[in-house]
């Protein structure tokens, strides 16, 4: 990155969306994210026009653009432009990579994964079906290795067609998991904690002139839900736990840039390094959803409320395991303040923490020279820039269908130094009732908590130019500022589908549709692995049985009769030395209960009674009779189960690690015919299902 920004522009000025699926929308197609209808992320799905979740007929994407100006289009890693309803076979691809202008993908829809063992890798239009990942799997440098692959079998077939190569790590999202010679790298570099190295952060920005002179770093966030302690107050149990996260995190920073280097190195070989336009940047501020303690169980930390009191966030687990393939993690949001340093507050809200990040820009052979550019850009400046670069026109229409504006600008004279003045002047925000107005210097914001009136915003006036932390509230003394930007705002939002504003709540809606998602399914032995989404309709918040039919079980037969999920959360049946294993895991915490079976039985079956309070009661039968069961567990909420269901084996990311070591993916080897799954009624009141799921897509980001 470093050798990036020397050969290049650093922007020190730039803004995103709050959020990643909406970011990536605005980047694509460089329409603000609500006109794009990515209000939110899209694992939503409230109705409304700028929160549809899908890319709308009349929206083109920069790769259609260029496509039709005669290039090759590569897409590699996360996307998150898809609805999670639709991530499965038989599903609408409209809002698909190869539907929108890529001629190839290779990557993941969601939003996050496991980094050795992702619960579903898609390639071009299927997911590939794999059960185990190779040794040494690590989901960076798959993506790498894959756009590496991409650009020179291109090269090998025509050595001068241009090409765009969207390549979109999944890191640094949680979990935090990276390869153990990276993390060793790392080890000891974050000791003195986030207070000192957030200072040691700002004076290096400052010395290399990211800030004006004077610029004031904002003190620790205060405010309940976003306060961070100071590091001298935690215990040497904690500040040692707390680095380690750090050390992770760091090196999936260490792994994005060694893959940057790869991508360089190639287009260095190909002789093509000068004359190609490298854009790098992210998609939004640093995040506070590891909360105040950090988590050695990922899952369970999304799931914040409302849960009874003894619920655990944070499952407890050998440290030596942060960051392997065994745990996910996250670290507190003391961390993702100094990766915010001087800024206040997180992703996910509209002030800077959450919108200023980092924009690296390369093409020496064009017309950017070095340098820094300090004036005020954003994302939807991208997609038009870089056609204007190219020389290539905005695709005017698609399927048939005239296609809208982008309502980013070209910032080519602002790259090339020939004014100082970036053409972008104003620009609205909102995010889950977080509103924003920047015009010219100056920034409105308003901060929406839960349980306040979000037709009621509480505004703050900040002058970003000599107060860009946003320290200083001016409202009070330039109150016809105030009331000039609101009015914009406003204006803004009607013209952008903004309307009407949705508070975290509203937004777990769903379609009625997608009551058939959890109807009953008979899924064959063999069938690959049942998508994540349509998995978890299956059991989420409810009871269900999954019937398990076999030929006969015979003695001898053993392995994995039905999984779903993996180390984060989960539950299996097998069988194992003559003798049924239920098995459950939620965030790590592994219950075995094991009962005799005899030979011959044609029927098991697993039966989950849920409650109210976010409890389950598991229970296996063979042939009617009761053969073992676990009771009062926590049930499988939130974002898990993570991986789907597979009938026959533990598929990818194990249930189990201790059945994993010893059995592998534990294949079955007796007569397996099928598993039925029959859903029950939800035994969780609405409210805590809503709750529950819009708190857990919002950090699924």
């Amino acid at each position: 990155m470093d050798r990036l920004a020397a050969r290049g522009l650093t922007l020190s000025n730039h803004h995103t969306a709050p959020l990643c699926s909406p970011a990536r929308a605005a980047l694509l197609t460089g329409l603000n994210p609500h006109r794009a209808g990515f209000g939110w992320v899209a694992n939503a799905d409230p109705g409304f026009p700028g929160m549809r979740l899908e890319l709308g007929d009349d929206v083109a994407t920069l790769a259609e653009s260029l496509r039709a100006g005669g290039y090759a289009t590569f897409a590699v890693g996360k996307w998150h432009l898809v609805r999670d309803a639709n991530l499965a076979p038989g599903r609408p691809r409209d809002s698909w990579p190869t539907r929108r202008g890529f001629d190839r993908y290779h990557g993941s829809l969601e939003g996050l994964n496991s980094y050795f063992h992702p619960n579903q890798v898609t390639v071009d239009e299927h997911a590939l079906d794999v059960d185990e990942y190779p040794p040494g799997y690590h989901v960076t440098e798959d993506l790498t290795d894959r756009a590496v692959a991409m650009v020179s079998e291109l090269r090998a077939h025509d050595a001068t067609k241009p090409f765009l190569l969207y390549l979109a790590h999944v890191a640094m999202h949680g979990p935090l998991q990276a390869p153990a010679a990276d993390v060793a790298e790392q080890e000891g570099r974050y000791a003195a904690g986030w207070d000192t190295i957030r200072e040691a952060r700002f004076a290096r920005q400052l010395e290399r002139g990211l800030f004006p002179p004077g610029t004031r770093q904002a003190p620790r966030n205060p405010e309940p839900g976003h306060d961070v302690a100071a590091w001298d107050s935690l215990t040497d149990d904690e500040r040692r736990r707390y680095a380690r996260y750090m050390e992770v995190y760091a090196a999936m920073v260490s792994g994005v840039d060694a893959s940057l280097g790869r991508i360089t190195a190639l287009l260095e070989s190909l002789g093509e390094l000068d004359d190609t336009i490298i854009v790098f940047t992210s998609d939004n501020g640093a995040t506070a959803e590891g909360g105040a303690e950090g988590t050695r169980s990922y899952l369970t930390r999304f799931v914040h409320h409302p849960v009874p009191a003894d619920w655990e966030h944070d499952v407890d687990h050998d440290e030596a395991l942060i960051g392997t393939e065994e745990l996910g993690v996250h670290y507190p949001r003391g961390w993702g303040q100094v990766s915010n340093t001087p800024f206040r507050f997180y992703k996910g809200q509209t002030y800077a923490g959450g919108v200023r990040v980092p924009l690296l820009v390369s093409w020496p052979a064009g017309p950017p020279s070095g340098g820094l550019r300090h004036d005020y850009t954003y994302v939807t400046d991208l997609a038009p820039t870089l056609l204007a670069l190219a020389g290539v026109e905005w695709l005017a229409e698609r399927a048939g269908v005239p296609t809208v504006e982008p309502d980013g600008t070209d910032l080519g004279a602002f790259l090339r130094g020939e004014t100082d003045v970036s053409p972008h002047r104003e620009q609205y925000a909102e995010m889950g009732g977080h509103r924003g107005y920047y015009r010219d210097g100056w920034k409105l914001l308003a901060r929406h908590e839960p349980g306040a009136d979000i037709d009621a915003p509480v505004w703050a006036l900040h002058d970003v130019r000599t107060d860009p932390a946003e320290l200083d509230d001016l409202s009070a003394t330039y109150p016809e500022r105030v009331a000039e930007l609101a009015a914009a705002w406003e204006e803004a939002a009607w013209a952008n589908s903004v309307f009407p504003l949705l508070d975290r709540a509203d937004l777990a809606v769903r379609r009625p549709g997608e009551a058939r998602l959890a109807e009953p399914v008979r899924i064959l032995a063999g069938t690959p692995v049942l998508e994540r989404y349509r998995s978890a309709q299956l059991i989420a918040f409810r009871s269900f049985e999954a019937g398990i039919e076999l030929g006969g079980l015979a003695a001898g037969d053993e392995g994995v009769l039905v999984a779903h999920g993996d180390a984060f959360g989960g539950y299996l049946v097998a069988v194992e030395d003559g003798q049924i294993l239920l098995l459950h895991n939620s965030g790590g915490r592994v219950s075995n209960a094991y009962g005799p079976v005899p030979d011959g039985v044609r029927s098991v079956t697993l039966a989950v009674t849920a409650t109210a309070d976010l409890r389950w009661h598991l229970a296996v039968s063979a042939d009617g009779a009761p053969v073992t069961e676990l009771r009062d567990r926590w049930a499988l909420t939130g974002m898990a189960p993570w991986t789907g269901i597979s009938v026959g084996r533990d598929a990818r990311g194990p249930v189990s690690w201790e059945l994993r070591r010893r059995r592998g993916v534990f294949r079955f080897t007796g007569d397996l015919r099928a598993v039925t799954y029959r859903p029950g009624e939800r035994a969780v009141p609405t409210g805590v299902v809503r709750a529950v799921t819009e708190d857990a897509a919002t950090r699924a980001d």
